[in-house]
């Protein structure tokens, strides 16, 4: 062979050897992302799944419930009062002869809906300015949190009475009156949780690269308090429509011919040594509710936990 010749190989000149076989490229679990984990977690709870089913009822009962009975709620016929349950009256009827299934989920929807929009006020004021005085902090955050302080220690049912007289007694003014304070709780939260995520690296890059305060606050810093925030709202819906029916219990809240659970239970306590049937149902559907919705938040205060997944 000449000194000055290439040598050439081919691809067949070589051979693998001990790796025939192994899959090391091979990815050995499905990529699984954080919700569909948090799902998954969440299944396992069996009291969650529970809960979840009971609150699916519920919400299909209150809406659908008036059209399968084919009844008003404000229909009244005194001919059939005080009837006791049966095929035709599932839940029976009141002493004004309306049908108690029907006044029982149209209560539903304003009960469940006072809720929802109570914690959604709640979760709005109270996730701008926490976020604001844990990111700020400073004279910013002594003020927002002195401000929080005074609105705290209002008397809760003093203010709602207060109010109710100014405003009316409306759905409005039940809303405003029971989230004027009820946002404080959600804000001291969400501070303290962004207080802790300001230190992180992902906020200084996102600094050095020019983000604005509020750019910070609501792209970075709020997003990732949501697992808590989740928590803090599936336990506060209960909360408010517990409140709403004590309210309309006593007569502060809902008002004819409007009505809600809470209002029902006010109505039909009356009855209760005569026809406890009628008192039944409406406390039956705030219990249920109440206690799905904590169900829930205890799954989702475990599936959301990163120092539990696996």
């Amino acid at each position: 062979m000449e000194a000055n010749s290439k040598l050439i190989f081919e691809a067949d000149d070589f051979e693998v050897v001990g790796t025939k076989g192994l899959d090391a490229e091979k990815i050995s679990k499905p990529s699984v992302t954080f919700w569909s984990d948090v799902w998954r977690r969440f299944r396992a709870n069996k009291l969650s799944v529970v809960g979840l089913v009971i609150l699916i009822f519920v919400v299909l009962m209150v809406c659908f419930g008036p059209m399968i009975s084919g009844k008003d709620y404000q229909f009244i016929d005194y001919n059939m009062k005080n009837i006791k349950p049966n095929g035709t009256y599932w839940f029976g009827t009141d002493e004004m002869g309306r049908d108690i299934f029907t006044r029982v989920c149209y209560g539903g929807r304003i009960s469940i809906i006072i809720g929802i929009a109570c914690t959604i006020v709640s979760f709005i004021i109270g996730s701008a300015l926490g976020g604001i005085a844990g990111y700020l902090g400073g004279l910013v955050d002594d003020f927002l949190m002195r401000v929080i302080e005074i609105i705290g220690s209002i008397p809760y049912l003093v203010l709602i009475v207060i109010l109710s007289f100014v405003l009316g007694r409306s759905m409005f003014a039940l809303v405003f009156a029971m989230t004027i304070t009820a946002w404080t709780g959600t804000a001291r939260m969400v501070r303290g949780q962004v207080m802790q995520l300001k230190q992180q690296d992902f906020v200084a890059a996102a600094t050095a690269l020019g983000a604005s305060p509020a750019r910070i606050i609501i792209k970075h810093l709020l997003p990732n308090t949501l697992g808590i925030i989740i928590v803090n709202l599936t336990l506060s819906i209960p909360s408010f429509i517990f409140s709403e029916s004590f309210l309309s219990y006593i007569g502060l809240g809902v008002q004819p011919p409007e009505t809600s659970w809470g209002a029902l239970a006010s109505l039909y306590q009356t009855r209760l040594m005569f026809d406890p049937y009628q008192l039944f149902f409406p406390c039956v559907m705030i219990v249920l509710t109440v206690l799905s919705f904590h169900l829930i938040g205890d799954g989702l205060t475990d599936a959301l936990d990163p120092k539990l997944r696996k």
